[in-house]
Parts: C-alpha cells; sequence; structure tokens
C-alpha cells in the first residue's frame, strides 16, 4: 500500500500536475476534499477506483480507510485543494501514517495564491516596493497566535495574502488599516481559474462594500500591496550593467 497526498490545485483540471494525474489514474482509492476540489479531476480516475468525499467525513473516518487498506498492495490519492502545503490539514495524516509504518509521498500543488497572481497578471515581489509575500488568514475557529494577528502582520507594509477570511471583509479591512493607507490597492478573486471566477479590483478604503455588492462569501482570496500599484524599479537580473554567474560583462 502506498498514500499519495495529492495537490489538485486551485480548480481548474489542466492546472494538477503530471506526476498528480498518473497517480489519480492508477489509484485504486480516491479521498478528495468535495467542498474545494473540482470535480472534473475525478475524470483521471479508472473505472473501478472506489471514491470517497471527505466533505462530510472526520480524520478519523480518512484514517479507517487507510487503515483498512494497510494490508493490501492498493494505491490511495488523497486530494487536497491547492497546495496540501498550505491550509492542508495534511499534517496529522501523514504523522498517522509515519506511526504505522505505511509508505506515503506527498505531490505539490498550484497553490490559489499563485493562481490568483497569474490572473490578476501580477508579481508579488517587486524592487523597491517589497520582497516578501505573507500568507495568511483571519482568526476563527482556527485560532491565529497574537503575534501573528493580521494587524501586526499590516505594519510591515509587505505583500499579504489573506485566506479563508472572506467573509470577515469588515473586520479583516479593520486590521489592516493598522498598517496600510486607505489608498492601497486590494484585490479579491473568487474561485480562481473555475469558469465563473470573479475579481475584485479596489482599495483599502472601499473593498469591503465592493465584496458585499457583489455577493462574494467564501472562496475567495484577498490580496494588498503596493506591489498592485505596478510602480517599481526594473529587475537587476536583467539589467545590462549587472554581472552575475551566467552572464560576464
Amino acid at each position: 500500500m502506498k498514500i499519495y497526498f495529492i495537490g489538485a490545485g486551485p480548480g481548474d483540471p489542466e492546472l494538477l500536475t503530471i506526476k498528480a494525474t498518473k497517480v489519480i489514474k492508477k489509484a485504486d482509492i480516491i479521498i478528495y476534499a468535495g467542498s474545494l476540489v473540482n470535480k472534473d479531476i475525478l475524470k483521471f480516475a479508472g473505472e473501478n477506483t472506489r471514491i470517497y468525499d471527505s466533505a462530510g467525513m472526520t480524520l478519523e473516518d480518512v484514517l479507517e480507510i487507510f487503515a483498512k487498506t494497510k494490508s493490501t498492495d492498493k494505491i490511495v490519492a488523497r486530494i487536497h485543494s491547492g497546495d496540501p502545503s498550505v491550509y492542508g490539514a495534511i499534517q496529522e495524516q501523514m504523522d498517522w501514517c509515519k506511526k504505522e509504518n505505511l509508505d506515503y509521498e506527498v505531490i505539490p500543488g498550484i497553490s490559489s495564491y499563485q493562481a490568483a497572481a497569474a490572473s490578476l497578471k501580477q508579481e508579488l515581489t517587486l524592487p523597491d516596493v517589497s520582497q516578501t509575500v505573507i500568507l495568511t488568514r483571519i482568526s476563527g475557529r482556527t485560532k491565529v497566535p497574537a503575534k501573528e494577528d493580521l494587524q501586526e502582520l499590516a505594519k510591515i507594509k509587505a505583500t499579504v495574502v489573506i485566506f479563508l477570511s472572506i467573509q470577515e471583509i469588515d473586520r479583516v479591512v479593520t486590521k489592516l488599516k493598522q498598517g496600510y493607507g486607505l489608498d492601497t490597492p486590494v484585490a479579491v478573486i473568487e474561485k480562481v481559474t473555475y469558469a465563473d471566477e470573479r475579481k475584485i479590483v479596489g482599495t483599502l478604503e472601499d473593498i469591503a462594500k465592493r465584496v458585499k455588492d457583489a455577493g462574494i462569501k467564501r472562496q475567495a482570496l484577498i490580496i494588498i500591496g503596493d506591489v498592485l500599484r505596478k510602480k517599481y524599479q526594473k529587475s537587476k537580473l536583467y539589467d545590462k550593467d549587472f554581472e552575475h554567474a551566467f552572464r560576464r560583462k
């Protein structure tokens, strides 16, 4: 038996990695996060593959499937949305596999924040603007450590990508105001890479109203930072006067 923890990407099946597709095609069992993973990805599954939707399952339910398969030579594909290293809830599953001496592997996927940047046609790190990207969320059922509270991170004024928080847009804005000016650009991307993807671009002053007027309440990322102004110095990497190991003056 071998378990693969697979990042399914942001939604578009064409953004699934080649390696992930190969595993899904040969998997005997698939457990996928049905509330977030595009079901079109299941079209790659074999005709006799047993498929479970983990949206209504507990951790114990998932581990029970692993346990029942332990003494077989089956392949299990555990599919998570985006990249499983970011809010993927896979650590406890991997730790269980390690404790049970089960063979497992992680196949990374494209994160929704990467897909959002591509959709916006936006680089998240720009010279003389920001060289730091912070991935975070607002505190909810999963508590955020006080030192990582959004109002503290906002003081850094880096590029910040906020997951799992669109339903609290007013609270997000209140905290962001502790570091960013009201004219700071903000982008909200709902269901990135899906056919019904929507983008809203505004400022910290008006983004909450724009989001509520659009009726966006879930499956949306918030990106804030001066990089969205697209005012920057050109990269030194391709500067004719810049010498590096692959190009000598």
